[in-house]
């Protein structure tokens, strides 16, 4: 229902305006205002410069501007009365009244639309739904716009209590951990069903992938980890190949349907994984997990597809200097060199030639564990020899059938029905072994020999290389790498010692002469420009010489060749070892395999030798005089007439000796003369305080020159000096026990500390060089003070001397 219209009712009409010259006051409105004084006090109090300043500021003080001011009043009141009329009341004909509750009838009023309004009247309104608003326009409501909203946001932060942040963030961190939590839950679930049916699962593969592409870095771990589960336990054991087109539009089962998208999904999902694993091995936070995942699945699926790229980053990381990261990455290239059954032998070349490029790419500047992988390469020397044999057994048997059957000529001819079954049983025999080899995982050896020389080749490569940089001199401005100046060498050698029955006889000529290079070079001599490039340890030094000996053992032994320049440096190394910084591993290694392993040698080099080691072990630790003692006895076994050294005679062996007189400055062996000198080191070694020293001391003493008697040597030098290192772990020196002894007679309550004399590499020098600083320091305090005693004694003298001469001369002046 609709609500009657309001009657507006008028003010009354305001009485004619009358000037103020024609009003006349009268004597009874005089009297009326004396009389009611009280009544007309407020026209005193009215403020009128406040009304007129008001009616200033309204109007500008102007009656023409007041009288507008009205005016426009008026307009206004004029304007609201046409809206009114625009409302218009629908005829009574075309509808029926409205009855109020008060029982008051009213018709409805229906409202002109402006738009309406505007088409009766002819003018043109222009609508802002229908019009679009200008550029202008619409800037001017974004910027109200955005000024609101910064108002309101503003409004809200003033609002937002510390309470209310703290409580925002705990729901944040919450509601992370449960998102965390059901992703962990998905994880499991999803590798569960994989694994139980990955043929019809196979589709959650790149679920699983996107569910690792997480932001939070636990999550991209976790998924990381259960993809490496996955894809090792469902990979095949042979590599994928995709169908052509071709393939794809010929007709097929369902079953070869299914496993083409079976085979296919898990290609894309794996070449996915792999990718991701190569891009997060760069990251610092996900390198060590991506380099564990790469290095699992070389080891594990080296068959598998996109093993190329795996192995290409984690060749990229065997000289890392991680220890973890770079240890992983050789455990995985040992592994594929030691199962070579899993991939054939393809990856081993593969990896070798990678090795070399990394190699040859770094100027050899690698950590050694990148070199020593290749220690764990095994090569085949009789592959193929059984298929030899077996053909001259055939080659044999066919001669002696023909003999055979020249000698039963006499015989009958086979029958043709015998012929004819021997034949169908020699085909039947050819397709089943050819069928055999094609099925089998036997390798061809052809091809395994082909990939072996190949491998070997590319080994060799790299060993010549490194040697080739070793020999080189370096330049004055360059610096040495981060893992040293040749790094690389100590591996090649080993590496050439373990392989040298395989090396070429037309690289040996050079390989020696590298050797000979390396093995000299530290010698700091005028004339040789070349041995003041590169300065080696004296360790590098002997094991040239051991591989030296190796490789001529192992390929030349036959040809008698005598290695003099080594054996001078071998003569020359001994004074240059020191214990402790040189392994003495190497050195008892050296003597074994250069002057005991079953070589004859000179008189003049072995008397050299032995008067050079018995001198050397006067020097040094009881574990390398063992190791020299044992090889002096086992020159002095081989060569008799070397025993005249044990003599005491002024010439000792020089009846026997070309040269007269021993010079030990000498550098050759040859030329030293050491058959005119005596053992008198053995004197002295029979007393040292290791009883195992002092025992084969005396045992070699014993030794006749006149008899030849045999002597069994119990051990190499390698094993004695292996052997008393361990039992100098537990050994006490009798001087160190002698110095407790006499410490507890001096304080058997007070227990003495100080350090462990048992063993001289673990006493710290430190601390022994503060002792004697405070020793030596007392002792000089001791001297001070004593030099100032003396001088202080000898003024006081002075002063008695003077104070008796006061005395005389007073007493010379009172007898006067």
């Amino acid at each position: 229902m609709g609500k009657k219209k309001q009657k507006i009712i008028l003010p009354p009409d305001l009485p004619p305006e009358v000037p103020d010259e024609e009003v006349e006051v009268s004597d009874e409105d005089l009297d009326f205002v004396d009389q009611h004084s009280d009544y007309a006090n407020f026209m005193s109090k009215i403020d009128t410069p406040s009304l007129t300043k008001h009616v200033s500021r309204v109007a500008d003080a102007n009656e023409g501007a007041l009288e507008l001011l009205y005016e426009k009043k008026l307009r206004k009141k004029f304007e609201n009365k046409e809206k009114e009329e625009n409302t218009l009341e629908v005829d009574p004909i075309d509808a029926l009244p409205l009855k109020t509750a008060d029982g008051q009838l009213y018709y409805r009023r229906v409202v002109k639309e402006p738009k309406e309004a505007a088409e009766e009247s002819g003018e043109s309104i222009k609508d802002p739904a229908l019009v679009k608003p200008t550029k202008a326009e619409k800037r001017l409501k974004t910027k109200k716009l955005r000024k609101e909203a910064k108002k309101q946001a503003k409004e809200e932060e003033v609002q937002q209590t510390p309470q209310e942040e703290v409580l925002d963030e705990v729901k944040k961190d919450l509601t992370a951990e449960e998102a965390n939590e059901k992703k962990k839950y998905k994880f499991a679930e999803l590798g569960t069903t994989l694994l139980a049916d990955p043929e019809s699962n196979i589709r959650l593969l790149k679920e699983m992938l996107e569910l690792s592409k997480d932001g939070d870095s636990t999550i991209v771990i976790l998924g990381l980890k259960s993809l490496l589960a996955v894809f090792k336990d469902i990979i095949p054991g042979y590599r994928i190949r995709l169908p052509t087109e071709k393939e794809q539009e010929m007709k097929v089962s369902k079953d070869v349907k299914k496993m083409r998208f079976y085979e296919s999904t898990l290609l894309s999902a794996y070449k996915a994984y792999v990718q991701k694993l190569v891009a997060l091995q760069q990251q610092t936070a996900y390198q060590l997990v991506a380099t564990r995942c790469l290095c699992t699945l070389v080891a594990a699926v080296p068959h598998f597809n996109y093993r190329e790229s795996l192995l290409a980053a984690v060749v990229k990381d065997i000289s890392s200097q991680d220890d973890v990261i770079r240890k992983l990455c050789c455990s995985a290239v040992k592994s594929l060199f030691t199962n070579e059954g899993k991939h054939g032998g393809e990856v081993t070349v593969e990896a070798v030639r990678r090795i070399a490029e990394l190699v040859k790419s770094h100027n050899c500047q690698l950590h050694p564990d990148s070199l020593e992988v290749f220690l764990s390469l095994s090569f085949d020397e009789d592959l193929g020899k059984p298929e030899r044999s077996d053909m001259d057994k055939k080659a044999k048997y066919k001669n002696f059938k023909k003999r055979k059957g020249s000698d039963e000529s006499n015989q009958k001819p086979e029958n043709d029905r015998k012929k004819s079954r021997k034949e169908m049983m020699s085909k039947t025999r050819e397709e089943v072994n050819a069928d055999y080899k094609a099925v089998s995982s036997d390798q061809d050896p052809q091809e395994r020999r082909k990939m072996q020389s190949q491998t070997l080749s590319a080994v060799f490569q790299t060993f010549f290389r490194v040697l080739k940089h070793t020999v080189q001199p370096k330049s004055e401005g360059s610096v040495n790498g981060a893992f040293g100046s040749h790094p690389l060498l100590d591996p090649c050698l080993n590496g050439i010692g373990k392989f040298a029955h395989l090396i070429d006889l037309d690289f040996m000529a050079d390989l020696m002469q590298c050797l000979r290079k390396l093995a000299g070079n530290g010698n700091k001599s005028a004339d040789s420009s070349e041995n003041s490039s590169c300065q080696l340890t004296v360790s590098e030094r002997l094991r040239c010489c051991i591989v030296a000996f190796k490789v001529m053992r192992n390929n030349l032994d036959a040809l008698n060749v005598d290695l003099q320049e080594f054996f001078i440096q071998l003569y020359n190394l001994i004074l240059e070892y020191q214990p402790g910084r040189d392994d003495g591993d190497l050195l008892a290694e050296a003597l074994k395999i250069m002057l005991c392993d079953e070589r004859q040698h000179d008189m003049q080099r072995a008397a050299a030798f032995i008067k050079r080691l018995a001198t050397f072990a006067l020097c040094f630790r009881p574990a390398e005089s063992m190791a020299a003692l044992v090889t002096v006895k086992h020159l002095l076994q081989k060569n008799a007439k070397c025993r005249n050294l044990l003599e005491n005679d002024a010439g000792g062996g020089s009846v026997a000796g070309a040269i007269a007189k021993f010079q030990p400055q000498v550098l050759d062996p040859n030329l030293c003369g050491a058959l005119a000198s005596v053992l008198w080191e053995l004197n002295l070694l029979m007393k040292h305080y290791h009883p195992s020293v002092s025992s084969i001391a005396a045992t070699i003493s014993t030794m006749n020159a006149n008899t030849n008697q045999v002597f069994r040597v119990h051990a190499s030098p390698q094993q004695a000096y292996t052997e008393l290192l361990k039992e100098n772990e537990s050994f006490a020196t009798p001087s160190a026990i002698k110095r407790t002894n006499n410490k507890r007679k001096v304080s058997d309550s007070v227990p003495v500390q100080g350090p462990d004399l048992n063993s001289s590499d673990e006493i710290d020098e430190n601390a022994i060089r503060s002792k004697l600083s405070q020793h030596f320091s007392l002792l000089h305090d001791i001297q001070e003070n004593e030099r100032l005693r003396s001088e202080m004694d000898h003024t006081r003298q002075s002063l008695n001397l003077y104070e008796t001469y006061k005395m005389q001369k007073k007493r010379k002046a009172r007898s006067n």
